[in-house]
């Protein structure tokens, strides 16, 4: 669906200004730095408040919803917008999992009454959910999934385990996918379920990953009785319910406005002479190597906004939403390397001794440098690995079968 207004036009300008002031007015300062230290786990207190805080914006707490579900009702050109400057002013991302994943998923397949249910709470920020996808040996291969779900009465009784998954330890409810039928093609027989993470027979250990953070976590399930009645689509083919939502994933995890926000504080670093006695900008293979990063997120920026601006749904883009994925990550790494390589030792120590190396003259974003490149290695895996979405490109857009 295209939008109705020129992107330069006088009316967005003048939403761009009133999304800047408001955000620079309501953005709480202890979240705001958290993020500009391209910190990754933020807490589910201090997300949940920004939420909140948006929401009594006016709904500015899911911004791709429509007014008839509580939202803003915004063109496709004024989300844009204020995903970019929420990224540029420091403030935390939407929640992912209920807003831009959850909530368009229900929308498109949930019943009337599961509309009403599940949406307000989503709206307003008073639950928290994870994803229930990945598991010990189905990852991007999701469809090869065998945490099952077996039918008894009026219930689906669970059993298996979940892995990698991000915040289910702060969760309130999970959405997952689990197997149902195994006697046809893995991609029949999954059936996409809705539950509360407090229900009876669910263990929840946590992973620490490289850096040390406790994002993710390994989920079990011993006979969790899940009612039919939060079943989201149909029994068995719970996969076309799984490939809308991974579809409106991937196009998330491009993160262009992250990564300009990035881009911006590397230039930043690069023009401080205190890094090496002179400005690195002036040394031509970092100029160079800096260059060529923001020329290809110049690119992805575009191709973005083809995909998001075109004739279509964005949640049907399907392989263009892959190669978003795809190249978006890969950009947010070698920026995250390129920033962490510019700052040297300090980039690997956190707060007081990294600004003691750097003899106190850097911002004190540069002491996450290191652990945030480390963590987001996992964006080249989650959502689909990048070779999965290389096949996917290579099928649907270029023809090979």
């Amino acid at each position: 669906m295209s939008s109705a207004t020129s992107p330069g036009s006088s009316d967005l300008q003048a939403f761009r200004q009133e999304v800047r002031r408001t955000i620079r007015a309501k953005l709480p300062e202890d979240i705001r730095r958290k993020v500009a230290r391209e910190q990754m786990e933020i807490g589910r207190d201090e997300q949940l408040r920004w939420h909140r805080i948006l929401y009594e914006c006016g709904g500015w707490s899911c911004p791709n919803w429509p007014k008839e579900h509580g939202g803003p009702g915004w063109s496709y050109d004024q989300q844009y917008i204020f995903e970019r400057e929420l990224a540029l002013a420091d403030a935390p991302r939407i929640m992912g999992f209920n807003v831009s994943m959850l909530g368009p998923t229900i929308m498109h397949f949930g019943t009337e009454e599961q509309k009403r249910r599940f949406l307000p709470p989503i709206l307003k920020g008073e639950v928290f959910w994870c994803q229930g996808f990945s598991e010990p040996n189905a990852g991007s291969d999701l469809a090869s999934l065998k945490c099952r779900a077996d039918r008894d009465g009026a219930h689906y009784v669970i059993n298996g385990t979940k892995f990698w998954t991000t915040e289910g330890h702060m969760a309130d409810w999970m959405f997952g996918v689990f197997r149902t039928d195994s006697s046809g093609k893995k991609q029949h027989g999954i059936t996409f379920l809705m539950f509360p993470m407090t229900t009876p027979g669910i263990t929840v250990r946590p992973i620490l990953t490289f850096d040390g953070t406790h994002e993710v976590n390994q989920v079990f399930f011993d006979d969790v009785r899940v009612p039919i009645a939060d079943r989201l689509g149909e029994e068995h083919k719970g996969w076309t319910v799984a490939k809308y939502l991974l579809s409106l994933e991937r196009i998330g995890t491009a993160e262009v406005s992250r990564s300009l926000a990035s881009l911006g504080r590397l230039k930043r670093l690069a023009h401080d002479p205190s890094l090496a006695g002179t400005p690195l900008i002036d040394d031509p293979l970092f100029g160079q190597q800096l260059a060529m990063c923001e020329i290809e997120l110049m690119a992805l920026d575009l191709a973005e906004q083809r995909i998001l601006f075109g004739a279509g749904d964005p949640g049907e883009a399907g392989a263009e939403a892959s190669l978003l994925k795809l190249v978006g990550t890969e950009v947010q790494g070698r920026l995250l390397e390129l920033t962490m390589r510019a700052i040297g030792a300090p980039a690997v120590f956190d707060g007081e001794v990294g600004q003691e190396l750097a003899s106190g003259a850097l911002p004190v974003e540069i002491g996450r440098v290191a652990k945030t490149y480390f963590n987001m290695r996992k964006a080249l895996i989650y959502s689909g690995s990048n070779e999965i979405q290389k096949n996917i490109i290579a099928k649907a857009v270029l023809g090979l079968g």
